[in-house]
């Protein structure tokens, strides 16, 4: 399949600092991508590159096949039929909902933009409010109508940057999952930056995790949380810790919490020292196990509580068990592995 958007060993920047160095993805079209990182990682400047607000240093963008950017050629922000939601909203506040959504519709006759306008506002669910101004909605409903405007004129890419970051935090994910539902509806590209996890997982089908201007990882949620590159991504993805192992065969290595098997091993020497990743979700609560450690931190997370636990050895794990078992801090419980895969690297 032909990808919408291919970009290729990007490196931009502003004045003299180079904030991007050989970033390079492509999206399919109808899929719905993600840049996600810390603050001041540049993922940012992605979009805005892609955008046309910034020029490429090297390398170029190319959107349904056209470049739109090199180092020495770039179409106009307005000439490359992009579709832009922000953290902010940016509505008119003068204009009511149905006319903020139709501004981008001039080139159409007054009967096609009522058309779009009102296919729009029942597709995000804001068809009521069609003459209520913008102070009169929830940042909720504001974000609908930001997300209804800029895909009015059916563009090309969807560029959504931190557009849940001023709302609830209850909010965000319900919102991520709607738009979601929205852009495949409607069969949009899309491109997703922020730095919350859970929204990139709501939301994207593929995520390029960055940090100082590169790109680290690309892939799924699943594959990101169960299959990290390297620290860093094992650090921003998820919960963890890293604990002391050693490499008994290609398959297995022997830790404080018991042999662990998994596919991932492969390029291990027999005898080497390494760090094991361990998900809060490899350690089973198990009142029945030989093994035990002693309840250290607690968070009641509702459906469950995540544990930190202390092991006799002085490792430290995590655990997640069902809320119903309430531990004391300072309890020694039972705890097994549960672990079906292998996530290791060189130890430190």
């Amino acid at each position: 399949m032909t990808s919408q958007l291919d970009v290729e060993q990007l490196d931009a920047g502003y004045h003299d600092l180079q904030v991007l160095n050989q970033v390079s993805f492509s999206l399919q079209p109808g899929e719905i991508g993600c840049i996600l990182g810390p603050s001041g990682c540049g993922k940012s400047t992605v979009l805005r590159s892609i955008a046309g607000f910034e020029a490429a240093w090297r390398g170029r963008i190319l959107i349904d096949q056209v470049e739109v950017s090199t180092s020495t050629f770039s179409v106009p922000p307005e000439q490359r039929n992009i579709g832009m939601v922000f953290q902010d909203f940016v509505l008119f506040p003068h204009l009511k909902v149905d006319d903020n959504v139709r501004f981008g519709l001039h080139r159409l006759e007054r009967h096609e933009q009522q058309a779009r306008v009102q296919e729009m506002l029942a597709i995000v669910g804001m068809l009521a409010y069609a003459q209520a101004y913008p102070h009169q909605l929830s940042g909720g409903q504001q974000q609908r109508v930001a997300l209804a405007r800029a895909l009015a004129p059916r563009p090309s890419i969807l560029l959504l940057d931190e557009p849940f970051s001023n709302l609830d935090v209850d909010l965000r994910e319900q919102l991520a999952r709607e738009v979601r539902n929205i852009l495949l509806q409607e069969n949009n590209t899309a491109v997703l930056v922020t730095h919350d996890q859970n929204e990139a997982f709501a939301m994207a089908d593929q995520i390029c995790v960055m940090n100082e201007g590169s790109i680290l990882q690309q892939g799924s949620g699943y594959d990101l949380y169960h299959r990290p590159a390297n620290r860093f991504v094992a650090d921003f993805i998820g919960q963890g810790v890293i604990i002391p192992a050693t490499v008994e065969s290609p398959t297995t290595v022997k830790t404080d919490l018991g042999l662990i098997r998994g596919e991932n091993c492969i390029d291990l020497v027999p005898g080497s020292l390494v760090d094991v990743l361990i998900r809060p979700d490899d350690i089973v609560h198990d009142d029945d196990s030989v093994e035990s450690a002693i309840v250290v931190e607690k968070a009641f997370r509702g459906a469950d509580f995540l544990y930190s636990l202390r092991m006799d050895s002085g490792v430290e794990v995590m655990c997640l068990a069902p809320s119903h078992h309430d531990h004391k801090i300072n309890e020694r419980i039972g705890i097994r592995l549960n672990v079906d895969h292998l996530v290791t690297f060189p130890r430190t």
